[in-house]
């Protein structure tokens, strides 16, 4: 009986040795393949990067402070490609997407159509799209209003810019869609306007927006990105964006703005 039990001792000590080593084993790779995504993850993203994953470099635009994005254009381009104060939000928001671009000229009509391209550039419209819309003269004339934000938010757009005003805000605040425009207004398109086009160039509250340029939004208002220059005006504002969040505790420990900007370079 001894032996029987120095045996099954000694299988015992054999398995909790060999427990200890996978148990030990899996802790060494678990904390290897964290060291490694932490590692991963701090590693800053190129232009080239960004060129080569579209999809990457728009939900790091959303990331980014679109006064940082604004500053980066105008040390890069040396270009005004922000819009004006005009252009309000109907609640904060902050959202990055792709240009979906519709022109709507100004027209007196009774053409039941002469809206129909309009509607459809919105059911060609997906995930992340942003409906940038023109209106000739439009500040008074509602571009675009609960049902159409509907459809946009059922189709996962990030959001709409329009040229002109919006109404039914209820219905837009109710489903959370954010829009920015010159204003609410309670009027009509519908027999005043025809559809000009879509994907086609816009000027929007004076600034140049192409179809699948960038639009960043958030509370300090609307900034257009040229498509083809978007790698390298995200990593520059990504950049200042860093600075200028280091910058706030510096200023809070130090009292001086003066000396924050000296150390940092940013203001």
């Amino acid at each position: 009986m001894k032996k029987l039990e120095v045996v099954a001792l000694n299988i015992s000590m054999f398995s909790l040795r060999r427990y200890c080593i996978v148990v030990n084993t899996a802790i060494v790779i678990g904390i290897a393949l964290v060291v490694t995504h932490v590692v991963l993850a701090d590693t800053p993203k190129t232009a080239a990067d960004y060129a080569a994953d579209p999809a990457l470099m728009i939900d790091a635009y959303r990331h980014v402070e679109a006064a940082s994005v604004s500053d980066a254009i105008e040390q890069l381009l040396h270009e005004k490609r922000y819009m004006s104060h005009r252009m309000q939000a109907i609640f904060p928001t902050k959202f990055a997407g792709t240009a979906l671009t519709v022109k709507l000229v100004k027209e007196e009509n009774h053409d039941v159509n002469a809206l129909t391209g309009m509607l459809k550039a919105i059911d060609s419209g997906g995930p992340g799209s942003v409906y940038v819309m023109t209106l000739e003269d439009g500040a008074d004339i509602a571009g675009m209003g609960g049902l159409m934000g509907t459809a946009m938010f059922s189709r996962n757009f990030a959001g709409a810019v329009i040229d002109g005003g919006v109404r039914d805000l209820p219905q837009l605040k109710k489903i959370g869609f954010p829009v920015y425009s010159t204003g609410p207004v309670p009027s009509t398109s519908v027999s005043h306007y025809r559809f000009g086009g879509m994907n086609v160039p816009v000027i929007c509250d004076g600034v140049k927006v192409a179809p699948q340029d960038i639009i960043v939004a958030d509370q300090d208002g609307v900034v257009v990105v040229p498509r083809e220059r978007a790698p390298e005006i995200l990593v520059l504002a990504q950049h200042l964006d860093e600075s200028e969040h280091s910058m706030y505790p510096f200023i809070e420990k130090f009292h001086s703005i003066e000396e924050a900007v000296k150390q940092f370079g940013r203001l």
